[in-house]
């Protein structure tokens, strides 16, 4: 089965015509992050119109504004600021306030990058655990439907693993009715191994499945340079008569295992473009041979 299309609104410019877009759909996801621009104030229209539509946003990353507010509220030091990023507990409860306040509403809320604060696994664990106490108080209280982490290289540089972060969302419960309910992370055809992996049956979107988690692929494009890279024989070796942006969306979608593909689609045109590629999937055997031409080259 293919992932289904969801909508990213990083550097999509128009993003309340996007997600205008992409609802008119009904079920779909919508992900986005406080960094992100001004995404969440132009979603929260669209979002409102729209209530079948599933929203998901991130704490951890922050613009210069919030940053300074967060300052100014005595949240974070100026060195804090300076980062760009905090997993500070306090922040975070008042980081997803505010996300709340501009959405209206959060189905997910994503711990965003959290091998970003360089720590050693133990204390990184430490740190998640802390964010999860949080995220579960808001879940508890139904101001979200639950929480995940989405990662860059976590899982790949074994930061964290799936069953581990399982086992800190139960500690953060205090019993295994915890709300972690998603994992996302690159799947692409430059970051491969997660389609590798998966159609070997293992990795981490094996597992977050096997365990009831909902799976999001990002940078299906890799910040849109992929098309670009590809060699027009891999995009018809993928598909046929595909363009290259379509071919390498079509392998990431295929990959067993994901449920939600993210794509910055900024124009109706590019989302229905989009969501007719992932419609008809790779089979897995064919995915195979995608990957293998790959690890030849």
């Amino acid at each position: 089965m293919t992932a289904s299309l969801g909508l990213g609104t990083y550097r999509v410019r128009a993003v309340e015509e996007a997600a205008r877009t992409a609802c008119a759909d009904g079920l779909v996801w919508i992900d986005t992050a406080p960094n992100y621009g001004g995404a969440h104030q132009a979603l929260g229209p669209a979002i409102a119109d729209h209530p079948r539509a599933m929203v998901a946003t991130k704490t951890g990353f922050f613009t210069p504004d919030e940053g300074g507010a967060a300052l100014r509220a005595g949240l974070l030091t100026t060195a804090q600021v300076r980062t760009g990023h905090s997993l500070d507990p306090g922040f975070v409860r008042w980081q997803t306030e505010r996300s709340l306040a501009a959405l209206g509403r959060i189905d997910l809320v994503f711990v965003h990058n959290p091998e970003r604060v360089g720590l050693r696994p133990a204390e990184l664990h430490a740190v998640l655990r802390e964010v999860f106490v949080v995220l579960e108080e808001f879940a508890c209280a139904g101001s979200i439907g639950g929480y995940g982490v989405a990662t860059w290289s976590g899982f790949m540089h074994d930061a964290f693993s799936v069953s581990e972060l399982l086992g800190l969302a139960i500690e953060a419960a205090g019993s295994g009715e915890h709300h972690l309910r998603a994992v996302q992370q690159p799947v692409s055809l430059v970051v491969a191994r997660p389609i590798v992996l998966a159609l070997d049956g293992r990795g981490p979107l094996v597992l977050a499945r096997a365990a009831g988690l909902i799976t999001f692929g990002s940078a299906p494009l890799h910040g849109g340079e992929l098309p670009r890279l590809i060699t027009p024989e891999l995009a018809e070796l993928i598909r046929p008569g595909a363009s290259p942006g379509t071919a390498c969306l079509l392998a990431a979608a295929s990959c067993p295992s994901l449920d939600v593909v993210l794509l910055s689609a900024g124009t109706a045109a590019h989302w229905a473009a989009a969501k007719a590629a992932v419609a008809a999937p790779l089979d897995p055997g064919h995915l195979r041979k995608v990957t293998d031409v790959l690890a030849q080259g």
